[in-house]
């Protein structure tokens, strides 16, 4: 990694980690999975607590493929329904959770005044594509027909890095489906394609936290077959991309998976969907969760919360 492409917080963050990382086994991508799973939550949780208290928060179920989803709901004040935004969690489809992303979705929930759903889906490679996708989807559905004191008539779905292709994906398959309408899609850095050649896949391959190996192992962990990459739904960026909804994408510019948001927008643009684009310098993969540390991640919170207000309003 060359440091002086980094923003000095950014490069005490990854220092820090490093060393964490440096104490603990490595994360391997093969079985068993629970001890890897768990240094990966280890290491995602050196900035993932505590974050704005909420009026309430509660964990809830939904039925979803034959069986129930753990849901954990934020409510930043109770005296309204308010709207909801519905997330799914990255990981590469394989690591972290709901208790990683937890601090995340209190922020947007107090920065957008809006209440947060997020989506305890199953990880590959147990469960492979598409189930995870298919389940995301599932509980947006019954959520927009549950009573949770929420006002379902207002939905925004979000996720970040592989929860953002969730995202992505779950959008256009509701479209496809018939609904529920959504007020909109919040993504950073999204993986949109298993295009491994793109410009970013190229020049950040190594040495920048999320390598371009680490994401081909990713893709075949989540992936049944091989012709599974071309479906629309596990690589959105091969989607018909109009009548989605209103779109932030937000990138970080020393990441792997900067062209396929830079790609997807491009995409979503042509086919007359309003998106928003917003690049982040001096940045990793995976920034924004890094409010604690980093102002560059506060700065994308703070956009990501007035556009959010603005679609759920």
């Amino acid at each position: 990694m060359s440091p002086d492409r980094l923003h000095p917080e950014m490069r005490a963050v990854q220092n820090r980690r490093d060393a964490e990382a440096a104490k603990l086994p490595p994360v391997v991508l093969a079985e068993p999975w629970g001890p890897s799973r768990a240094i990966s939550e280890q290491l995602s949780m050196l900035y993932g607590h505590g974050g704005p208290s909420m009026a309430e928060t509660t964990e809830r179920w939904l039925p979803v493929r034959g069986r129930r989803v753990l849901c954990r709901v934020h409510k930043p004040r109770t005296d309204a329904k308010l709207p909801v935004l519905v997330w799914f969690h990255g990981g590469g489809w394989v690591f972290q959770s709901i208790d990683s992303h937890d601090r995340l979705v209190r922020e947007l929930a107090a920065g957008a005044d809006i209440a947060t759903v997020s989506v305890d889906y199953s990880l590959a490679p147990e469960s492979r594509f598409p189930q995870p996708l298919l389940e995301c989807a599932d509980a947006v559905r019954a959520l927009a027909e549950t009573d949770w004191g929420l006002d379902t008539s207002r939905i925004a779905i979000g996720g970040d890095s592989a929860g953002g292709n969730l995202a992505l994906a779950t959008a256009i398959h509701l479209r496809d489906v018939g609904g529920p309408t959504l007020r909109g899609v919040y993504t950073p850095y999204p993986v949109t394609d298993a295009d491994f050649a793109s410009p970013s896949y190229r020049e950040f391959a190594e040495g920048f936290g999320l390598t371009r190996a680490g994401m081909m192992a990713y893709w075949d962990l989540y992936m049944r077959e091989a012709s599974d990459r071309l479906n629309p739904l596990a690589a959105p960026l091969r989607a018909e991309c109009a009548g989605l909804p209103p779109t932030l994408i937000q990138l970080a510019a020393l990441d792997v998976l900067r062209s396929d948001g830079e790609r997807m927008a491009a995409k979503l643009q042509a086919a007359g969907v309003d998106v928003t684009l917003s690049t982040y310098e001096g940045v990793l993969h995976g920034f924004v969760r890094l409010t604690e540390a980093v102002s560059l991640a506060r700065d994308a919170i703070g956009e990501a919360s007035a556009w959010l207000r603005g679609k759920l309003k």
